[in-house]
C-alpha cells in the first residue's frame, strides 16, 4: 500500500510552482491583450485617415465637375447671346 500524503501537503509543495506559472501565464496575456488593443487602435486610426482622404477626393472632383460645368454654361450662353446679337 502506497504511503498516504495528506491534501494539504500536496497544496504546500504545489502552490508556489502554480503561483509562479500562473502569474507568468497572467501577464502574458495581459501583454498580448495590450498589444492587440494597440494594434486595433492604429488600425482604426489609419482606416479614418483613408476615409478622410476618400472624402477629400470626392469633393475636389465634385468641385472641379461643377466648376467645369458652370463654365461651359457660361460658355454656351456667351455664344448664344452673340449669336443674337449678330
Amino acid at each position: 500500500m502506497p504511503p498516504v500524503v495528506p491534501p494539504f501537503l500536496i497544496g504546500l509543495i504545489t502552490a508556489p510552482l502554480v503561483k509562479a506559472v500562473g502569474k507568468t501565464l497572467v501577464r502574458g496575456v495581459i501583454k498580448t491583450s495590450v498589444g492587440l488593443t494597440f494594434e486595433v487602435r492604429r488600425a482604426a486610426i489609419e482606416a479614418g485617415e483613408e476615409i478622410q482622404d476618400l472624402t477629400r477626393q470626392a469633393a475636389a472632383e465634385k468641385l472641379a465637375s461643377s466648376a467645369r460645368t458652370r463654365r461651359a454654361r457660361a460658355d454656351g450662353e456667351a455664344t448664344a447671346q452673340s449669336a443674337a446679337a449678330g
